[in-house]
């Protein structure tokens, strides 16, 4: 076996940059409940408010800003205490994601035929793209800025870089649901009042690790 190379000279760090964020993606999925006896007539009327609710939000749709999209679709028997089926149940789901929260949460607000069962909320593509460019620039400079350091306390001239990784955290967000209780009293007191949103805030990190070679 080959013995590994000396290396002399060699340091190890890394070095992080950090910024706290505000979410500005936020995703609402309300949805449409029916019962009867009748597995067809169930599945007729979930479509029927499926699609009502559907043009309502289109109205203000905008790419980014709000786009619309239908959830998860799905139709199950009840049962009686002996096993026998009395009854269909079924539940069709409609999302509202994007940017614009004000828009969203506006619109929300008008689907008053629907129940809404999750707010979510997150980083847009966009958003976190730019901030982790930012941030790994960041890093980078405090790297090599920490390697002159070094090589200086060390009475060395420069160094050179060997073996180096960038890498990125997730924010970890605690998203802030809507208390539905809350809405439905709102609801009572004005119709197509929008859904109240407070987004949360976490920090992204980038860390760039390696190794340097302090030249003299």
């Amino acid at each position: 076996m080959a013995a590994e190379p000396v290396r002399d000279n060699v340091v190890s760090f890394s070095t992080t940059a950090t910024r706290e964020l505000v979410q500005d993606l936020i995703q609402i999925t309300l949805q449409a409940r029916q019962e009867g006896p009748v597995a067809a007539d169930v599945q007729a009327q979930l479509k029927q408010q499926l699609e009502a609710a559907l043009v309502e939000a289109r109205k203000a749709a905008v790419p980014g800003g709000m786009d619309v999209r239908t959830g998860g679709f799905h139709l199950s028997p009840r049962y009686t205490n002996n096993g026998r089926v009395n009854g269909w149940q079924g539940q069709a789901q409609l999302v509202l994601e994007g940017t614009d929260m004000a828009r969203i949460s506006q619109t929300a607000g008008k689907l008053n035929a629907l129940q809404i069962t999750s707010v979510s909320y997150g980083l847009s593509r966009a958003l976190r793209e730019s901030q982790e460019s930012e941030l790994t620039s960041q890093a980078i400079a405090r790297f090599r800025e920490r390697a002159q350091r070094i090589a200086a306390d060390f009475g060395q001239r420069g160094f050179s870089l060997g073996e180096v990784s960038v890498s990125s955290t997730d924010p970890g967000f605690e998203g802030r649901p809507v208390l539905m209780a809350a809405r439905a009293k709102t609801m009572e007191m004005m119709a197509d009042a929008p859904v109240p949103v407070e987004p949360g805030k976490g920090t992204l990190s980038v860390t760039v690790s390696g190794q340097v070679r302090l030249t003299p």
